[in-house]
């Protein structure tokens, strides 16, 4: 089912980035050719009107196709009135940026909307997952505000004598997130003693501790505050023979509160507006960087990324996909052809060259030059994701 969830989720994204195309252009009169889903041979079309609306047989992406695009078609005066190359320059750019822009707004909505409905992060940190089977299941629960860890000494850890117990403050309300992130650290690596002063034996991938397995573990003391009131739970931690380390079964993350629709929609614009950045710093990064394009990922990771999200969380499903719809946008901004947002800076070229038309052959070789470098980017992100999948890396969802 997952398979089914994640294409549709995609194909959702393809169509109402067409879809914002298509309702512009016949907001603003452009003569609306063709409206297709997928590309390829059609495996069933309808013609309403001027316009014939097909859906396609391979499911990559989708078109739609405005009379004119070609700005040498040759054309009736009438119908080159309503074409592409014969309307404004404003009006070609509010038809291009539709496309984008709709993706923004379902990257928004669907984040204000987990927002809204799960609440958003504050300073701290919290248990963000309770795993079954570990000591922590039944005991402790799902944005339990983590104050301490207090795990009892033991003989041979660094010295300390059973007499001495070891805490660390995990709560931070104050602090950076350098500092939180350290003493998130410090309380991960306590617990992985197993409470008995397990020695540590090595690093796992990650930086986690490898410690060696002791025959009698002991409760930690971990001090909780939930619903506001401190609560104080005695957990065992056990060990876990794949990761070489105990555990309780808690994952960290930060305290959510609840949030109206002013605060939800705040958080949405903040966490687009990182994601932005961050995306963009990665592509200009892929240019000089060699590990930065060990990151890059195709339509492939993220189709697969959404899948296991799905399998995982619902909520999670969907903030990836609000992730890959604000991405897609994003990319499809770039002043390349034939990206949007190539279509874009050659129309305010031509709009600062006082409305004369650029030249079809330097169109043309912008074309191949953006279209190479499309592909030169969808190589390295595809080779990357069969990396990922072949050595079983994954796609950090898990």
């Amino acid at each position: 089912m997952s398979w089914i969830l994640a294409f549709l989720g995609f194909t959702l994204l393809v169509f109402f980035h067409e879809l914002g195309h298509f309702a512009a252009a016949k907001w603003v009169g452009m003569r609306v050719e063709k409206f297709s889903l997928f590309f390829g041979p059609p495996l069933a079309k309808i013609r309403r009107g001027e316009t014939e609306y097909q859906i396609a047989s391979i499911p990559l992406g989708g078109f739609v196709k405005i009379t004119g695009m070609n700005p040498e078609e040759e054309l009736e005066p009438e119908v080159r009135a309503r074409s592409y190359a014969g309307s404004p320059v404003w009006k070609r750019i509010f038809v291009i940026s539709a496309g984008p822009f709709v993706n923004v707004l379902i990257a928004f909505v669907l984040l204000a909307g987990i927002y809204l409905v799960e609440g958003r992060a504050v300073p701290g940190v919290a248990v963000s997952a309770v795993e079954p089977g570990f000591g922590a299941d039944g005991t402790l629960e799902e944005n339990d505000r983590l104050i301490s860890v207090t795990s009892p000494a033991a003989a041979g850890n660094d010295g300390a004598t059973a007499s001495v117990d070891r805490t660390v403050l995990v709560d931070g309300k104050d602090l950076t997130d350098e500092q939180q992130e350290q003493r998130v650290v410090a309380a991960r690596d306590l617990i992985s003693t197993g409470g008995c002063g397990a020695a540590a034996t090595g690093k796992a991938e990650g930086g986690a501790p490898e410690v060696a397995r002791c025959e009698d573990p002991q409760p930690l003391t971990i001090v909780v505050e939930r619903d506001g009131e401190r609560l104080t739970k005695q957990v065992t931690p056990q060990y876990d023979e794949e990761l070489k380390r105990y555990r309780l079964g808690i994952g960290f993350g930060s305290p959510l509160e609840p949030a109206n629709v002013v605060q939800a929609s705040t958080e949405s614009v903040t966490t687009m507006w990182m994601i932005t950045r961050l995306t963009v710093e990665a592509m200009v990064k892929v240019v000089y960087d060699p590990e930065a394009r060990k990151e890059v990922s195709s339509v492939v990771g993220g189709y697969e990324a959404t899948r296991q999200s799905i399998e995982i969380d619902t909520v999670q499903a969907i903030f990836v996909l609000a992730l890959i719809s604000l991405s897609l946008a994003i990319i499809n901004l770039f002043p390349f052809l034939p990206l949007d947002g190539g279509h874009i800076f050659w129309a305010l070229v031509e709009k600062a060259r006082g409305g004369r038309p650029v030249a079809t052959h330097v169109l043309e070789k912008a074309s191949i030059v953006g279209f190479a470098l499309v592909l030169v980017l969808f190589a390295i992100g595809l080779t990357n994701d069969i990396g990922r999948i072949a050595d079983g890396t994954g796609f950090g969802v898990r």
